[in-house]
C-alpha cells in the first residue's frame, strides 16, 4: 500500500541524527549514475529540510559541468505521513542532455523565484479547473455537480475526470461526454461491479455507467501546490450508490511534472469505505484506471492505432483484451500509439507493483486502454493506488517504454547530505 511503501520513486534518504538536523544550514543531493537515457528524468526526494528552508518553495541545484537546475519543495503527498513538521519532498527534472553521470548537487536559494514561469490553476467556478504552465493549458479537472434537469445533463455530469492536453496545449487528447461510448472519459478511475452492505442491506453500484443514478461527485479541493517544476492537486470525491448515499470516499491526487515536450502525470488514489463489506470488481472495459483518447480517434484514425507491450509492437488496428488473451494480465506497462489532429502520440501506462494484482488489461483501437483488479476495501484500511502516464509526440519502442517504467518504480538512488556549522 502507498502508506507502507517508503516512496513510489524508491528514493533512499541518508540517516541523519537529530543533532545534525538542528545544526544544519543547507543540504546536498547526490544522484547515483543514471545510465544511458534519452529522456529527461523526473525525480522526487524525501528530506527533512533544515529550519531555514521551512517556508522555501523553490531552490536551485548546482553540479559541475551542467547548467543549474530549478527544484521545487512541497509537502508530502497523498498517503505519506511523517511526524517531523520539516518533512518535505524535493521535485526536480534532470534534463535529457544532463542525464547519465553521478551528480553531486548543491542546494541553494533562488533570487526572484516568483518571476519564474510555472504552473498555475485557473477555475471556472462550479464547472472545471484548468492547470496551466504559464499560459499553456496542461490539464482540466471536470467537476461540475450532478445536474438532474434532464437525462442528457445527468449523463454529462454524473462523474468527475481529468482531461489532458497535448504538450503544446493546442488540443485536448482525451474525450468528454458524448461520442462513441459516452461513459468513457479522459483519465478516469472507477468500477462497474461494486457490492457492499449498508444498514444491513446488500447493495450494488456501477460508478462507470451510472445508469441507476449512481455518481462520483466532487466534494472538496483538499490541497493544491504549484511551482516551476511540479503541480499537485488533491481532491475529495464521493462514490454514491443508487440511493444517493455515499458508500466510499476517495482522495484523488494528480501530480504533473514539467518535462519539455512531454506530459508526465502521476495518478494516486486513496479510497476509504463508508459501508461494510465493500468489494470493487468489474470487467476489463469498464473498471479500474483507464485512459480514453479524444473522439478524433474513432472518428478518423482508429485503424492507425497500435499498442506497444512488453512482448513487442502490435499491429495497427489490432488490440488485446483479458480474458480473451489470458496473458494480457499483470503487464508492467502498456502504451497506446494513436493519431489525432495530424500528429501521432504515444501514451505510456505504467503500473506500480504495489497496486492490487492480478491486473487485467484491456485495449481498443479507438483509444481506450487500462487495467482493473478486484479487491475488498475495509473501513479500517483504505485502498491506495499509484500509476504514471507519460505522453509525448511520436513513437516509442519497447525498450524506451520499459525505461520509463523502470524510472517510475525504481529510479536512480538519491542520498541527502546535510551541511552543518561544524
Amino acid at each position: 500500500m502507498l502508506l507502507a511503501r517508503p516512496t513510489i520513486f524508491a528514493l533512499i534518504i541518508g540517516l541523519l541524527s537529530c543533532s545534525w538536523l538542528q545544526a544544519a544550514e543547507s543540504f546536498q543531493l547526490k544522484v547515483a549514475e543514471q545510465g544511458e537515457r534519452h529522456r529527461a528524468l523526473p525525480l522526487k526526494v524525501d528530506v527533512t529540510v533544515p529550519a531555514a528552508f521551512a517556508e522555501v518553495k523553490v531552490v536551485q541545484l548546482s553540479a559541475e559541468g551542467i547548467e543549474p537546475i530549478i527544484a521545487q519543495i512541497t509537502k508530502p503527498g497523498l498517503g505519506r505521513h511523517f511526524e517531523d513538521p520539516l518533512s518535505r519532498e524535493v521535485h526536480f527534472v534532470i534534463p535529457k542532455n544532463a542525464v547519465g553521470p553521478l551528480r553531486d548537487f548543491t542546494v541553494s536559494l533562488v533570487e526572484d523565484a516568483d518571476q519564474l514561469v510555472g504552473f498555475r490553476f485557473q477555475d471556472e467556478a462550479g464547472k472545471y479547473k484548468d492547470l496551466l504552465y504559464g499560459d499553456r493549458p496542461v490539464m482540466r479537472y471536470m467537476y461540475e455537480a450532478v445536474d438532474t434537469s434532464s437525462e442528457d445533463r445527468r449523463h454529462e455530469t454524473m462523474k468527475v475526470y481529468h482531461h489532458l492536453y497535448d504538450p503544446q496545449g493546442e488540443h485536448l487528447l482525451t474525450k468528454g461526454p458524448g461520442g462513441l461510448f459516452q461513459h468513457h472519459r479522459g483519465i478516469f478511475y472507477g468500477f462497474n461491479r461494486i457490492s457492499y452492505e449498508q444498514d444491513g442491506q446488500k447493495m450494488s453500484a456501477d460508478v462507470w455507467h451510472c445508469h441507476k443514478n449512481e455518481s462520483q461527485t466532487h466534494e472538496e479541493f483538499v490541497r493544491e501546490e504549484v511551482g516551476p517544476v511540479f503541480a499537485r492537486q488533491i481532491v475529495q470525491i464521493d462514490w454514491n450508490g443508487q440511493d444517493g448515499n455515499t458508500f466510499a470516499t476517495e482522495l484523488r491526487e494528480i501530480s504533473v511534472y514539467h518535462v519539455e515536450g512531454a506530459q508526465v502525470i502521476d495518478f494516486a488514489s486513496q479510497l476509504a469505505a463508508k459501508a461494510d463489506n465493500l468489494k470493487l470488481d468489474g470487467d476489463p472495459q469498464h473498471a479500474g484506471f483507464q485512459y480514453r483518447a479524444t473522439q478524433h480517434v474513432p472518428d478518423k484514425t482508429a485503424k492507425q492505432t497500435y499498442y506497444v507491450r512488453p512482448d513487442g509492437k502490435g499491429v495497427p488496428g489490432k488490440f488485446r483484451n483479458w480474458p480473451g488473451d489470458k496473458n494480457h494480465v499483470d503487464l508492467e506497462f502498456n502504451a497506446l500509439s494513436f493519431v489525432a489532429f495530424d500528429q501521432r502520440y504515444t501514451c505510456c501506462y505504467l503500473d506500480s507493483p504495489e497496486n492490487p494484482k492480478p491486473a487485467r488489461f484491456s485495449e481498443r483501437d479507438y483509444g481506450r486502454f487500462g487495467s482493473y483488479f478486484a479487491t475488498h476495501v475495509s473501513k479500517e484500511e483504505p485502498l491506495d493506488l499509484h500509476y504514471r502516464l507519460w505522453l509525448e509526440p511520436g513513437e516509442l519502442d519497447v525498450a524506451q517504454v520499459q525505461q520509463l517504467r523502470d524510472d517510475f518504480v525504481d529510479p536512480p538512488k538519491v542520498t541527502v547530505e546535510m551541511n552543518t556549522n561544524s
